[in-house]
Formats: structure tokens, sequence, C-alpha cells
């Protein structure tokens, strides 16, 4: 597109609104539950005033839009834009023809579904460049100037939201039930944010260094770095293979260690999040498709 957006991105950020929508309406709304943030308010103004959510998201936003444009660019500003807008139009479309599931008897799976669905919608709108505005702008902000993920951020500003709904409407079953929300939702953001697909990454310590990568290379196709490394005990200058493979070649790769050099140490640690030829590029450097 001539404005620099991702039809890619815009769409993602319209499916992650309908969740994150659908969530409130259906398990936030509906059950009496409180959330934080931004979104938080505009459920203190429903219950308390009868304040049409939809309305009042863009209206507290407004202000939100002009730090967007001036700390966080152009992109991001227009994706929140859209992030801001589509989440108002589906709060509006949610209320006006939704599912009737109260789950007033059995809170603990309302909060369960809240924060998964909550969860899952921010998740895919952060993942895609965008934000709903409110606290998701100042949270990104904090992700990009201080290095603190948006889901604990998110999580500290919620906190004091559903403390004020707790003295002006809550219950404190309702209260600890939300807390369970936010709490949920804020990790399944995290793991969407690190990504979905998991990876392992090996660091091989060996006499048989170059049979070993060998191996790795004919056997698995993996590539293998060589890193300097430094025995503190042996004062011995040696070398370090570190390896990236997918989950499921782990095992595959511990048998082509061990085939090698039984006595091998191996130190196997989770990769949330692998780019770069074998995994997001072929060998031609070209995406590889999922």
């Amino acid at each position: 597109m001539k404005m620099g957006l991702k039809f890619k991105n815009i769409f993602f950020i319209l499916l992650g609104s309908a969740i994150f929508s659908f969530g409130i309406v259906h398990f936030n709304m509906q059950n009496n539950l409180s959330e934080g943030g931004f979104t938080g308010i505009t459920l203190l103004l429903y219950f308390l005033f009868n304040w049409d959510p939809s309305y009042t998201n863009l209206i507290l936003n407004i202000p939100l839009f002009f730090v967007g444009w001036k700390l966080l660019g152009r992109n991001v500003f227009l994706y929140t834009i859209i992030g801001t807008v589509s989440v108002s139009i589906f709060l509006w479309i949610f209320q006006r023809y939704q599912i009737n599931m109260p789950l007033s008897e059995d809170l603990t799976l309302a909060a369960l579904f809240a924060g998964v669905f909550i969860g899952v919608g921010l998740g895919i709108i952060f993942r895609f460049g965008g934000t709903t505005g409110g606290v998701d702008i100042i949270a990104r902000l904090v992700n990009k100037y201080a290095g603190i993920s948006m889901g604990k951020t998110m999580f500290m500003f919620d906190f004091v939201v559903i403390t004020v709904s707790l003295i002006f409407y809550l219950s404190y079953q309702e209260a600890m039930y939300t807390l369970v929300a936010v709490f949920v939702g804020a990790r399944v953001i995290d793991f969407i944010q690190e990504g979905a697909y998991s990876a392992r990454g090996a660091m091989i310590i060996s006499e048989f260094n170059d049979e070993i990568a060998n191996k790795i290379l004919n056997d698995m196709e993996r590539g293998v770095t060589v890193l300097k490394g430094h025995g503190s005990f042996t004062k011995k200058e040696r070398e370090v293979l570190y390896c990236v493979v997918g989950k499921n070649e782990i095992v595959k790769l511990k048998n082509v260690i061990t085939s090698v050099d039984p006595h091998a140490f191996v130190s196997v640690s989770v990769v949330h999040d692998v780019l770069g030829e074998g995994f997001t590029l072929d060998e031609n450097k070209k995406p590889i498709e999922h």
C-alpha cells in the first residue's frame, strides 16, 4: 500500500479486535467482570451510568492518538487508529447481536475465557504492529524504551483500574475473578508476542567438534556456529558449538552428538522465536510460508 501499511497486518489487527471485543462483551459484560486499562474505565462507566463502551472507548482514546503520532511513528499510529476504531465497531456489533452465555454461576470459567479471548486478541494486534489505544500505547512505549514486556506493564495499570472498580461496583469475589482474567490475559499476550513457535538451542562442548558439526550439517541440514570458549578451571581455550533446531528435532540432535562423542557436554535451552535461514527463510533467503 502507498501509505506503507500491509494488508496482512490490517487483516490480523481486525481479527484481533474482533476476538478482543467478543471476549469483553460475552465474558466481562455478561458476568459483571471488570478489566484493566482504558477498557476497564469504559466498563466502569457502563456499569455505573450505562454508557455504551463502543463510544466511550473512542472518546477516551482521542488524546492518546496525538501521543501515538509523536512517539510511535506514522505506521504504528495508523495501525492504532485501525485497531481502536475496529474495537469500537466490534463492541457495538457484539452488544447488539450477542450470544447469551451467562456464566455467573461459574465465574472461574468466565474469568478464564475472558483472559484467553482478551489475551489472544490483544496479542495478535500487538504482534502485527497495532494497538487498541489507551494503555496499549503506554505499554508499547514502555516496552520500546524500558524493555518491560507489554503484558507486565498492562497488568500494573489493570490493578489500579480494578481497585477503583472494586470501590464503586465490584464485589470482592468479582474483583478477584477479574484479577484472574487479567493475569491469564497478560500471560497469553506475552506468549503470542514471544512467538508460538518454540525451538531449541544447544551448546555443545566436545573433543570432536569438527566431526559433530559435519554430522549435524549432513544428517540434519542445520547450521552450526563455532564460538570461542575458555575453561575457568583448566584455563584452556576451546571451541563451543551452538546449534538451533526445531523442538521436534532435539532427540535426533542428541543422537547425532552421542554417536560421535557419548561424553560430550550438551546444554539445551528453549528458544521462543527464531528468525533466519532454515526457520523463516529458505536457502535462497526467501520467506518460508507456514
